[in-house]
């Protein structure tokens, strides 16, 4: 039986992965749609390693988990995966921290969980990889003789060639990719980077739209935006509707992370209060920043500058009967996260560089279509390109915040109406069940056609041999591209067709 084996870096019980958020949220309404199993790290951190374990079951799908040794978890987690990798592609060189050790250790635990996997599996079961963690493991899963269609999906964004070829090891890592079968992105601009990459890095050749030949072997890179499942986050809003002497309320939601915005999101709040006094104990920025990879210094030095600012602005502006800024450093449940989000005029996602960005979309599924907030978006987003009526800004550019905030709240209800219908659409029509079954889909065509030695004819062409009056496309072998000589000519009349060459 066909199954979906799923591996990232974390893992969550099924009955707990509704508190995570993101990708966690993401991968188990996978496996809802798609019954199959998970593997990843528990989270634990035990000196007495022991092989991959059943950890939950549901339905037919199960997870399976290993802890870390301290030492991979120094150099694997800590190290290689958030010191360098997370830096490095969200465009941040100034902090990678390059040492001798992390790379190694990285390596390793990709070998550990291949050697988990491998026990596990099915002859026809489908593999799916999630992030920069895990880069290694299609290469490590081939090495064991693993033939089943791998794909690998990146949650964040890729930065430009000239960025990813700082890595020292950047060949290992291009290598490493062109082992799987399929490499899913969040935007387009993240498809070129990464074709860009492996061009500068290893000398790769585009075949097709979308088709590289890296280190001879095709592989596929493609758009793949990451979705939410828009009832299941509803249902999840048990709790009763948030209250406040505000009657304004902007809402942000992130991860204390320097690729957020944050600080520049407060620099802006603290422009428009400074401008706009008539404001003042009316609009209050409820701002959520849950801890995240707090043992790294960059995330320590991010903390102490936002709550510095927060206090600022808070001591110049707040009143005995209104605080400004409400900031939030830990985690609230997805059921507050609802009503929060509802009850809330102004959705401010300002992210400098990411992924795709669910906050967004978890903010206008909330709304109520009646009566709904205003979303003010980063550019920079990856879910900018899909939530277009959303207010567009340049988070480094404070006058341009505030303006739109301001815009945002005076928005009259029509606007805000027809503004929501289009969001509401694209966060519907684009959701987490599309976003599986567009990747498991494409995965499972270009597995077979590997496994065929065949590489799959691109669209582009399909619609010339149609419009030629061909049924059936011509094959090539894998690495091979098609050229106009290996077309066959149709039979029956076609005045182009029949044309004499000049």
């Amino acid at each position: 039986m066909e199954r979906v084996v799923l591996v990232s870096n974390r893992v969550c019980r099924f009955s707990r992965c509704s508190e995570a958020g993101g990708v966690s949220v993401a991968l188990r309404d996978t496996l809802r749609f798609h019954r199959g199993d998970w593997f990843g790290w528990n989270g634990r951190i035990d000196t007495a390693l022991t092989p991959a374990t059943l950890e939950d079951e549901e339905d037919g799908s199960r997870i399976f988990t290993l802890s870390l040794s301290p030492s991979e978890h120094r150099d694997y987690y800590l190290g290689y995966s958030n010191s360098v990798l997370w830096p490095v592609l969200h465009n941040r060189l100034d902090l990678a921290q390059f040492e001798a050790g992390y790379y190694s250790g990285y390596m390793n635990v990709s070998r550990r969980l291949a050697e988990a996997i491998a026990n596990q599996i099915g002859n026809n079961d489908i593999l799916w990889v999630h992030d920069f963690h895990l880069v290694p493991l299609g290469r490590e899963l081939r090495r064991l003789g693993v033939e089943n269609p791998i794909g690998f999906f990146l949650h964040v964004p890729v930065a430009p060639a000239q960025t990813m070829v700082a890595l020292p090891e950047h060949q290992e890592i291009a290598s490493a990719l062109s082992y799987y079968d399929l490499i899913g992105v969040q935007t387009e601009p993240d498809v070129r980077n990464l074709i860009d990459f492996f061009q500068y890095s290893v000398a790769g050749r585009i075949l097709t739209a979308g088709t590289i030949k890296v280190l001879e072997r095709a592989i596929e890179v493609a758009r793949f935006p990451v979705g939410i499942d828009v009832s299941s986050f509803l249902a999840s809003g048990d709790s009763p509707p948030i209250s406040g002497k505000s009657p304004l309320r902007i809402v942000g939601v992130d991860r204390l992370d320097y690729t957020k915005g944050l600080p520049q999101k407060f620099r802006a709040f603290d422009r428009f209060l400074k401008e706009h006094s008539e404001f003042h104990g009316h609009v209050t920025l409820s701002q959520l920043a849950p801890p995240t990879r707090e043992s790294v210094e960059a995330y320590a030095d991010i903390r102490a500058e936002l709550e510095a600012l927060a206090g600022a602005v808070n001591g110049r502006y707040s009143q005995l009967d209104w605080v400004p800024i409400n900031y939030i450093h830990r985690p609230l449940p997805r059921s507050q996260l609802v009503s929060l989000y509802n009850s809330s005029r102004v959705g401010w996602v300002t992210p400098l560089r990411d992924g795709m960005n669910l906050v967004a979309k978890e903010y206008v599924a909330a709304q109520d279509p009646s009566d709904p907030g205003v979303l003010v978006l980063s550019k920079f987003a990856g879910a900018a390109g899909q939530l277009t009526e959303a207010l567009l800004v340049n988070p480094f550019d404070p006058d341009d915040m505030k303006s739109a905030l301001l815009r945002a709240i005076e928005m009259p209800r029509s606007e805000r109406c027809r503004r929501h219908t289009a969001l509401f659409d694209a966060v519907k029509t684009s959701d987490s069940r599309a976003w599986s079954d567009s990747f498991i889909d494409r995965l499972k065509r270009v597995g077979r056609s590997r496994r065929n030695g065949i590489a799959p004819i691109p669209t582009p062409i399909k619609k010339v041999l149609e419009h030629l009056g061909l049924r059936h496309a011509p094959t090539s072998t894998v690495g091979q591209s098609l050229s106009p000589e290996k077309l066959s000519k149709p039979s029956g009349s076609c005045p182009s067709c029949s044309a004499p060459k000049d």
